[in-house]
């Protein structure tokens, strides 16, 4: 072992360099060792280098080979990176001086800023902020909680000559969601094995929990836990759904995402800790005093975390274990890896850290198409969500993975075939005893739809076996399909056809009401290309959103479905539009604005003509979809228009305050793809003289938000000018875009040659 308690590095490299015949390869050797040695060159340490030398001297002897070795890679390492170093920042000041010619001839320019402002509705105030966590006791370290994570997958920025980081090694707080930026704090957790000083910390509470009944218990907290070498930001598409139908909580494991690399002893990640830390944080988050329940959102490793959490069997967090309503195991493993693998994998983490470093810049080879992208996401994915895979694996910390790879492996002492610690197998799961979903995808090659077969073999007659079809699908699933492909829920509270009618008392309080300690497992294989990538390929995250939130309606709690909200706020007169005078005066809908959007108010379930069911069947076929901007979950069910044809998108912003550049590119880019799927759709229409369908957008009133992104992409993508942008809104809006500093941000953003000078 090294000195920080990490496998010894050197030694174990060269014993299995010099024991092993290796093939020749001719040129692809060479290649394959240059860039070996620039990443090593680049990622090496003298205090890495210095540990490394201690292994030479054994038992009063030298190591002359070791010597050799060592002495040889460290002097080709450092040529190499010296001659790629000078090669890099050519290409840099080469690139920059071309980007600043390219930028002089363009008409427009888009400046860019950074803003933690985000998500609110129209007329609504709140109070959220970047906060820190519950723990009374929490004490913040400045110079962590004013300088968030700004580290690469190699701890370092990655930057060009000008000092800005490149675009494909952003770290993770420049890229974080808004959703989950508006929600974040940063709290420490201290458990029996290590206290974890800065965890980033994310909660969102219903946007209308204090409506909702909160008899005999508050409406259940979703709690999200990622996998190994993971973050939040992997479940942001789940979030954006799932935060409309309940509390959401979760946090980043210590040193993935935004949370601190701290503590760096191997045994504070081992999955035994990682779950005992995930207990603290949820019990500190949780409503206890009035007996709130969770129900948990685990993808690959969380799912294990999640299981040990769950199951009687298991001694981790029994004071929560009864408070757990639920499992969602997204890409579930069943059992731990044998005691052969266990062995290879450990072989394997034994590799220096500047080495394993090595093989990583190796197996990214290819960028949006190497194989450590198409490992996760598949063949079949598409640009976007290979690039987003991209991102998440540079991000990925080595010593983070490292460690908590290691933590995964159990130990098999005596020769036999009984797991201690690691990945938790046949005992754990077996002792779970709650509504469980069971989530595979067909394409995916990490953990295989085997494993869920596994699991249910294992619990036997007390599963239920879904399987959805998405053959012949779109690329961005219909989500009525998902709704349609279960029956309706039995509960009266949440039926379309009782609307309007005022349930009793008792009703509301006993219709959630059930058995919680009854297991009933369902499980859902998702057809190729559905991978790894679940959560966030675009293929399936819809799909998979509208299958939990039948699953949590259905068999958890139906106060977590939607149509139950809608009804009991309508019924109740709580959850309405905040002003329904002055909603009513604005027109439904605009004329058609630049032949590509068109602006709405909010559609409003309850009434009589702006309603989905009558929106859905005056615009199929000439709106193809619905954008919401607005930040609160609408007052409306989605689901019913699109069962009408008009898809729903969500893209949260925050009222009264101009979209930030990030949530503008991301509008942008979700307009983009509708474009591309009614280009596609006009290709196969039989009469190809009917009007192209537009893409309607609103926030509540359908004026400065919704126009301020529009009058973006028109600028951005249609090639106006920025007055001629907004006078065409206003035109076919009017009166327009209202804030008057919503008009300003627009010259600003896209005024061209304009240098921000330095605060002085």
């Amino acid at each position: 072992m090294g000195p920080d308690g990490s496998p010894n590095s050197l030694s174990t490299l060269y014993d299995s360099l010099t024991s092993h015949a290796y093939p020749r390869s001719g040129v692809a050797a060479i290649i394959r060792f240059f860039h070996s040695v620039r990443a090593a060159a680049q990622q090496a340490t003298f205090t890495s280098f210095v540990n490394d030398l201690r292994t030479l001297y054994r038992n009063d002897t030298v190591n002359w080979g070791q010597v050799v070795f060592l002495t040889t890679c460290a002097i080709t390492m450092v040529g190499c990176g010296l001659l790629s170093s000078l090669a890099r920042r050519r290409r840099s000041l080469q690139t920059a001086r071309s980007s600043l010619r390219k930028s002089s001839t363009k008409s427009s320019k888009t400046l860019t800023s950074s803003s933690d402002d985000d998500y609110e509705d129209e007329d609504y105030d709140s109070n959220g902020s970047l906060h820190h966590g519950t723990n009374p006791n929490y004490k913040p370290d400045d110079e962590w909680s004013s300088r968030p994570q700004q580290q690469t997958s190699d701890g370092a920025w990655v930057s060009n000559s000008f000092g800005r980081p490149l675009a494909n090694s952003l770290p993770a707080f420049k890229t974080d969601p808004g959703l989950l930026k508006k929600y974040t704090s940063y709290a420490s957790y201290t458990t029996s094995v290590a206290t974890y000083p800065a965890i980033r910390t994310f909660y969102s509470p219903h946007p209308h929990l204090n409506r909702l009944p909160t008899e005999p218990s508050p409406v259940p907290l979703l709690v999200f836990v990622h996998g190994l070498g993971g973050s939040l930001a992997q479940f942001h598409h789940l979030l954006t759904s799932l935060s409309n139908v309940g509390s959401c909580f979760g946090i980043d494991l210590p040193g993935c995402g935004l949370s601190k690399f701290a503590p760096t002893n191997w045994d504070a990640y081992t999955v035994e800790a990682l779950a005992e830390l995930l207990v603290e944080a949820i019990e500190q988050h949780r409503d206890r005093d009035a007996g709130q329940e969770v129900v948990l959102v685990g993808h690959s490793l969380g799912c294990s975390l999640s299981a040990l959490l769950a199951s009687s069997n298991s001694p981790i967090g029994k004071n929560l274990k009864e408070h757990i309503l639920g499992l969602v195991a997204v890409c579930p493993k069943a059992s731990p890896p044998s005691p052969e693998e266990v062995t290879v994998f450990r072989r394997l983490l034994y590799v220096p850290g500047p080495l394993f470093d090595l093989w990583r810049c190796w197996d990214r080879r290819g960028g949006a198409k190497s194989a450590s992208v198409m490992r996760m996401v598949g063949d079949d994915a598409d640009l976007e969500t290979r690039d987003l895979q991209v991102r998440f694996n540079k991000q990925s910390k080595t010593p983070v993975w490292r460690r908590m790879a290691w933590g995964t492996l159990p130990d098999y002492k005596n020769g036999d075939n009984q797991a201690n610690g690691g990945i938790p197998g046949e005992c754990v799961w077996a002792g779970i005893h709650i509504p469980m979903l069971l989530v595979a995808g067909e394409a995916d090659s990490v953990t295989k739809p085997a494993e869920v077969q596994k699991l249910l073999k294992l619990f036997g007659k007390g599963s239920t076996h879904t399987r959805i079809d998405s053959s012949g699908s779109s690329i961005i699933p219909d989500a009525s399909r998902v709704h349609d492909s279960a029956p309706a829920s039995p509960n009266p509270l949440a039926h379309e056809e009782y609307y309007g009618v005022e349930p009793t008392d008792q009703e509301k309080q006993n219709r959630f009401v059930g058995d919680k300690r009854k297991r009933l497992v369902k499980s859902v294989v998702l057809p190729a290309p559905a991978s790894h990538a679940l959560l966030y390929d675009r293929a399936t995250y819809r799909t998979l959103s509208g299958i939990i939130q039948d699953f949590l309606s259905q068999n958890i709690d139906s106060r977590l479905g939607l149509g139950w909200q809608l009804q009991y706020m309508n019924t109740s007169g709580k959850w309405d539009v905040k002003n329904l005078a002055k909603w009513q005066k604005v027109a439904p809908v605009s004329e058609p604005i630049a032949n590509t959007f068109a602006a709405l108010k909010m559609l409003r379930e309850v009434d009589d003509q702006h309603n989905p069911v009558i929106f859905s069947q005056k615009y199929h076929g000439r709106i193809h979809a619905v954008v919401d901007i607005s930040h609160e979950s609408p007052v409306y069910n989605p689901v019913q228009m699109e069962k009408g044809g008009i898809r729903y998108y969500k893209h949260p912003t925050v009222s009264k305050i101009p979209p930030t550049p990030d949530e503008t590119r991301d509008f942008i880019a979700l307009i983009d793809r509708l474009q591309r799927d009614i280009d596609d759709q006009m290709e196969k229409r039989e009469v190809p003289s009917l009007p192209r369908p537009l893409v309607g957008v609103h926030c509540h009133y359908g004026y400065n938000r919704t126009g301020f992104l529009i009058v973006c992409y028109l600028i951005e993508r249609l090639g106006f000018g920025v007055q001629d942008a907004i006078d065409e809104f206003n035109r076919c809006r009017p009166p327009g875009i209202r804030h008057g500093h919503f008009v300003d941000t627009l010259f600003v953003r896209y005024c061209v040659g304009l240098q921000r000078a330095p605060t002085l």
